[in-house]
């Protein structure tokens, strides 16, 4: 199991990746954002990062394959 150290690496890279490779995506993140509590320290689960980083994974599968790119 990754750290959420680990997972935040991941997710800051995947993120880049949309930003820089499929700009076209990237710009709709912001319609799907990882949902931070509004309060001080907020807990976020290593769950919670898991199921944000597969969400990107997938959204960049799926525009990859509707766009013919895999």
């Amino acid at each position: 199991m990754k750290t959420q150290a680990q997972l935040l690496k991941e997710i800051s890279e995947v993120v880049w990746t949309m930003e820089s490779d499929y700009p076209e995506v990237y710009q709709y993140l912001d319609e799907n954002p990882i949902t931070i509590p509004n309060f001080e320290n907020p807990k976020i689960s290593t769950k919670e990062l898991e199921n944000y980083l597969e969400t990107l994974h997938n959204i960049i599968n799926k525009y990859k394959e509707e766009k013919g790119l895999t």
